[in-house]
């Protein structure tokens, strides 16, 4: 896309009168760092607060009494059991048990809160629209914008413009006024630390981002940090580390998938690909997403081939940056089952050098989520 075909967010000004650096993503014109650069927006918003911009995701409302079992059609988790204020990650599958995009889910007392990837959100709306959309109403908001405020100070900084917001809890959301301004907020996010995920009216974003970054622990974050910190905390990114051609048995997102949805439990099946991924819960998988890390220096990017000691092709890295916080090379990839054990040794080549890997657990780094 050209430059004047690129969508802009609510906070575009504010991006450009930071000083940020905008690259095109998923169809926006977004900041991937400000002049601090990536490493020191990373280092930041791991000891204190980052302000992140990520509007361009789809935010959409079901509507309807009908609206959990409808969306329980089309998702392997459970939404039905899901309480009032409570947020979930989910997936959306197809025939294959590919995965077509993931998704939050957050039950609030007249409707399900959804919150799709920038990069799917056209074809997530279109698909609920399809599948769902004559039991429960799919109604998109595109006049919203969302914010994330990540970091272990950011409690501190949110509870300044209402107090209130430090009851809540890792996953759980509720409706509230920042410093008057109306808006609904899930103590969530994708840095694997404690932080808020901000819904608010577009027209109202850039006061609420002047506020936030008002506060001494407040500084923005571009898109480098937020996939940098992303990767630390083991979390998939889609397009690159899931995909149609992934399972969630695959990409290691069982955890994902409650029991009552499984073989056996009270509604299992009934969504896409539910035999395949069934099967694979039960069988295993071929193939599994694994932690990569290296004692070596050299970075290690998506794209790069794992290999055997004596050079069998054995996978691919999807993910690989050197991390900052670990201070080592840190990837994630697919590997054969008989090669996914912690402590397996593999190699990544990258330019025709062999990098030693060993497979590890993830998060790289220990998560800072806020569970009271």
């Amino acid at each position: 896309m050209s430059a004047a075909e690129l969508l802009k967010t609510p906070l575009h000004a504010l991006h450009i009168e930071l000083g940020a650096k905008m690259v095109p993503f998923g169809g926006y014109d977004m900041p991937v760092q400000y002049p601090a650069g990536v490493m020191a927006e990373h280092k930041h918003t791991r000891a204190a607060a980052g302000l992140f911009d990520v509007s361009h995701m789809g935010q959409v409302r079901l509507i309807g009494a009908g609206a959990s079992a409808a969306l329980e059609t089309i998702v392997p988790v459970d939404v039905i059991d899901l309480g009032v204020f409570k947020q979930r990650y989910a997936l959306f599958t197809n025939a294959q048990g590919g995965i077509l995009d993931d998704l939050m889910i957050c039950r609030r007392p007249d409707d399900l809160f959804v919150v799709v990837n920038a990069g799917c959100k056209v074809q997530d709306i279109a698909h609920m629209q399809a599948t769902i959309g004559d039991k429960c109403q799919v109604l998109p908001l595109p006049d919203q914008a969302l914010l994330a405020l990540q970091g272990p100070q950011a409690v501190t900084a949110l509870s300044r413009l209402n107090p209130e917001v430090a009851k809540l809890t890792f996953m759980t959301g509720g409706f509230f006024e920042l410093d008057g301004i109306p808006t609904f907020l899930t103590r969530s996010g994708y840095t694997g630390e404690d932080g808020f995920e901000i819904s608010v009216a577009g027209d109202q974003a850039v006061a609420l981002a002047r506020k936030l970054l008002a506060q001494p622990e407040v500084m923005p974050i571009g898109l480098g940090a937020r996939d940098s910190l992303r990767l630390e905390a083991g979390l998939c990114l889609y397009g690159h580390d899931i995909n149609t051609e992934t399972t969630p048995v695959e990409a290691s997102l069982t955890w994902a998938i409650q029991k009552v949805r499984r073989a056996g439990g009270a509604r299992a099946g009934g969504y896409p690909g539910a035999a395949v991924i069934d099967n694979q819960l039960v069988n295993g998988a071929a193939r599994k997403r694994v932690g990569l890390v290296s004692s070596e220096r050299m970075p290690v990017r998506e794209g790069a081939k794992l290999v055997a000691e004596d050079g069998t092709e054995l996978g691919v890295v999807t993910s690989g940056t050197l991390a900052p916080t670990v201070n080592k090379p840190v990837a994630l990839g697919y590997l054969p089952s008989s090669h996914a054990a912690q402590g397996t040794a593999v190699f990544a080549i990258v330019r025709d050098k062999r990098v030693p890997m060993t497979v590890t657990s993830t998060p790289f780094t220990p998560n800072g989520y806020y569970r009271g």
